[in-house]
């Protein structure tokens, strides 16, 4: 079969280790060979051939926090969350897109404004209809139907079931009836919506271990909104595999994620923090109570993260992008800030973007690396972002784009003859 051959490349293989220059064979959906730059063993007849010139050929990326609903993206400024039916299924398309423009080939979705547009969408581009990543798709994250006192709901987030375990479990099969691969709760509130709910907690622990109970029969996964140090301990006691933000993470809680980090990954959302102080909103819309708990949250994450790093807990990028002010395409920045902010080196933000998030999305043995038998989900990169972390937010350096084996940006100028 012929396939399609990248020389003169640096190779960042998703390990964490430096660059090599390599030859790497794709054929099929499949990568066959990773060969020494001087090797003659490739191409073979037929081959297309693409000499790169010396860019980085890395994995593509995963996005761990994705919300392909959340209207606002680089290309369309959406002032607000909610959107009629129609517009909102084909926004989530549109922004499917633009993450696989922007070097995302895959994402673990975090929560959808709609109970059944991310599995028609993940239908839809498994069978060719729409670009887009690798999508682990969800429903809308579920809050109770009566909410704790004062908690704001996002739009599409209550679930008819009704409260108490037996509601709990009817949402979670019914998700995974429909198709949906992880299920979200808000097991805490969210300061940003209303100070001090972030401290509240909105389940039971007879509601959580129902919860628990019925994804293991179903086959699902559970993710959690998590701030409040027992939302985070509820999580682990009853079997939640992916734990968003975790800011508020005691003595106790953060021993528990050590004891389980094996099983489970945590993404603390850095992207909306930076991007909410950095948000210079109109006058008639008051931030300022959303701006005061980012800094809080901000310092807490600097000193939680390293500190769950020491202890071997997996750490994802992705940021809660899709609102109007850290918008869909811009999820690579979570890279930069991990190194800013976080003190991870380039290789390291790169690490926990490829091979962990191959992880993350349940297929740790054929997603995230260059090594021959992965799946060929690959960026072509001009420029090192080993050394400059931030060149991996430019589309334009984004010269080729793989997924599955197919071409989603095809680098032309590259091409040679055999």
């Amino acid at each position: 079969m012929a396939g399609v051959v990248f020389r003169n490349v640096r190779v960042f293989d998703g390990s964490g280790t430096a660059p090599f220059a390599a030859q790497v064979r794709v054929e099929g959906n499949r990568i066959v060979a990773v060969s020494p730059a001087s090797s003659l063993a490739l191409p073979r007849h037929g081959d297309q051939i693409y000499d790169c010139g010396g860019a980085t050929l890395m994995p593509g990326l995963v996005e761990a926090h994705a919300h392909l609903s959340w209207p606002s993206s680089v290309e369309k400024f959406v002032p607000g969350m909610a959107l009629p039916a129609e517009e909102l299924v084909l926004t989530t398309a549109r922004n499917a897109r633009i993450l696989l423009d922007y070097g995302f080939t895959s994402a673990y979705s975090a929560g959808s404004l709609s109970r059944r547009v991310e599995v028609a969408l993940r239908e839809q581009i498994e069978s060719g209809g729409m670009p887009g990543p690798r999508l682990v798709a969800s429903s809308v994250e579920r809050t109770p139907p009566i909410a704790a006192e004062g908690q704001v709901l996002n739009p599409g987030d209550v679930d008819p079931h009704g409260a108490g375990p037996e509601s709990v479990r009817a949402f979670v099969r019914s998700c995974a009836e429909m198709g949906a691969r992880s299920v979200k709760f808000l097991l805490s509130g969210e300061d940003a919506l209303q100070p001090g709910a972030s401290q509240q907690l909105l389940y039971t622990e007879e509601e959580a271990k129902a919860a628990g109970d019925e994804a293991a029969a179903a086959g699902v996964w559970l993710a959690a909104h998590a701030q409040a140090a027992e939302a985070v301990k509820m999580a682990l006691r009853n079997g939640f595999r992916v734990l968003y933000h975790c800011t508020y993470a005691d003595e106790e809680a953060l021993d528990m994620l050590e004891e389980a980090r094996d099983e489970i990954f945590v993404a603390p959302a850095i992207g909306i923090i930076q991007a909410t102080l950095e948000a210079m909103p109109p006058p008639h819309f008051d931030m300022q109570e959303m701006k005061r708990s980012a800094a809080e949250v901000l310092e807490l994450q600097q000193r939680l993260v390293p500190e769950l790093r020491k202890r071997g807990v997996r750490i994802l990028p992705g940021g809660d992008y899709g609102f109007p002010f850290n918008p869909n395409g811009r999820n690579a920045r979570d890279l930069e800030l991990f190194v800013d902010l976080f003190g991870y080196t380039p290789r390291e933000a790169l690490h926990a973007a490829t091979e962990l998030g191959g992880a993350l999305m349940g297929m740790p043995e054929e997603l995230g690396r260059i090594a021959e038998g992965y799946l060929a989900d690959l960026l072509l990169v001009d420029g090192d972002p080993t050394k400059d972390i931030a060149i991996i937010q430019d589309r334009q350096r984004l010269v080729g784009v793989m997924k599955d084996g197919h071409f989603h940006r095809t680098p032309h100028t590259l091409r040679v003859s055999q």
